[in-house]
């Protein structure tokens, strides 16, 4: 059963022009996204920095006393919409919650950048990390660990796989991992999150039809999930993704991670990132940064 606010959530998006729409002005959707964006309230953090990491914007949230450690936050947006100014409001909840520093990533998006732009932009930042840590103070000399949301939590994925020893803990909300739509939610939970702009995203994403069986994208397909750090999988139960990110977990678990898997029940798609409307983002935002702090 939806919850009353994923309701009201479904029904307000029921007029939005789809992605799919021939025509569709991508250009003009982010601006919409980043004016809407702007209307929500901020917490304060002690310091927001922008930074570049050899040449990937980033900022920088710092929370008042904060610990060591440090969260590489990847923003979701379905690989193509949002930054780290739509994600901001979220990232200094993050960093207020967790009491850790988060960075948060501006990665080159499609169309205009398609894979592996955005992968190989974290594997950029994870590198400058390593390389002037000790410099900057980032991290003051703790964990590093990584977060992202739907396409975020796919690049979140993807970096630890990648990178296998570098990333303390992963926290994934409502991941974005399987290109061919197999789960049954596809078909019996997509409440305002239509399977035909799923796959326009990948469209957008891949630079071609092979691209799609790379494991760096479709990370379900990776043949070094066992490489993987604690990891938190969380799910929502009305999403098309629901059955893909729990699957991420089961394969998990078989392999031997140090795995967490919560499904938020009556919650949809994207319900993290508008703690003004859903109550349960909250309550998720504390899990993930209790998580991550179980693993410094």
């Amino acid at each position: 059963m939806l919850f009353p606010e994923s309701v009201r959530a479904v029904a307000a998006a029921a007029g939005d022009l789809p992605v799919t729409t021939p025509g569709y002005d991508i250009e003009a959707a982010r601006a919409a996204a980043l004016e809407a964006a702007l209307t929500e309230p901020r917490e304060d953090v002690a310091e927001v920095r922008d930074l570049d990491a050899d040449g990937v914007r980033c900022r920088l949230h710092v929370p008042e006393g904060a610990d060591t450690g440090l969260v590489l936050h990847l923003h979701g947006g379905g690989f193509v919409f949002h930054d780290v100014d739509v994600h901001d409001a979220a990232a200094r909840r993050l960093a207020n919650r967790s009491g850790l520093r988060v960075l948060s990533v501006d990665y080159r998006r499609p169309p205009e950048h398609r894979f592996p732009a955005a992968p190989d932009d974290v594997d950029t930042v994870l590198a400058w990390l390593a390389r002037e840590d000790g410099g900057a103070g980032l991290a003051g000399g703790g964990a590093t660990y990584a977060h992202g949301d739907s396409a975020g939590a796919n690049l979140a994925l993807v970096a630890a796989l990648r990178n296998p020893g570098r990333i303390a803990a992963l926290a994934l909300v409502y991941p974005f991992l399987d290109p061919t739509q197999a789960g049954e939610s596809y078909r019996t939970a997509a409440d305002g999150f239509d399977p035909a702009e799923a796959a326009w995203y990948w469209q957008q994403y891949a630079a071609g039809p092979d691209d799609l069986e790379d494991p760096d994208l479709a990370p379900l397909l990776s043949d070094r999930l066992g490489t993987l750090p604690p990891t938190l999988v969380v799910t929502a139960e009305h999403d098309p993704l629901r059955d893909e990110g729990e699957e991420l977990a089961r394969r998990l678990a078989a392999e031997g991670v140090e795995v967490v898997a919560t499904r938020y029940l009556g919650q949809v798609h994207g319900f993290w990132r508008h703690s003004d409307v859903f109550p349960a983002a909250e309550p998720l935002t504390v899990q993930v940064a209790g998580f991550l702090r179980l693993h410094g």
